[in-house]
């Protein structure tokens, strides 16, 4: 079970840019890591799209943004083209990382798959902060509050 204070653990994925990304590779800027059930959807977009218009106070705070579901990265790339989101998405088709993190779970009548639930990672790779059960408005200023 994650906690807060503990170590993040490290982990490899594609990202929407094409590229493998690990998460050591961002050691030395705090990372917001936030994962969402599925690009498109109401609720995501809504998160997303928050995210998206608090990029630049957060990126001001030495801070990234990294989004990761399970959709692939053709459905990333649409999804990020069709809101001009700014920040890397991360496909983790296997839910992995998604179940490392404990982002797995019961969704209730929409059964078992990936719960809405965001990290802040410190510079030195420690976890800061966890939200549970995240309501996607407003979830970025919460977010932004919490940032170094």
């Amino acid at each position: 079970m994650l906690k807060e204070g503990s170590a993040a653990p490290d982990f490899t994925l594609m990202g929407s840019d094409g590229k493998e990304h690990r998460l050591s590779d961002f050691r030395g800027r705090e990372v917001v890591l936030y994962f969402y059930p599925r690009d498109d959807t109401p609720g995501c977009t809504i998160e997303a799209k928050e995210f998206n218009r608090s990029l630049s106070d957060i990126e001001k705070r030495g801070a990234i943004v990294i989004g990761v579901s399970s959709d692939g990265l053709e459905s990333h790339q649409r999804f990020r083209k069709k809101y001009s989101l700014e920040f890397l998405l991360l496909s983790d088709p296997v839910s992995k990382v998604i179940k490392l993190y404990n982002a797995y779970g019961d969704k209730g009548i929409f059964g078992m798959g990936t719960l809405r639930k965001t990290f802040i990672i410190d510079k030195k790779g420690r976890i800061s902060k966890i939200f549970e059960r995240v309501r996607p408005l407003g979830h970025s200023g919460e977010v932004l509050s919490c940032l170094s």
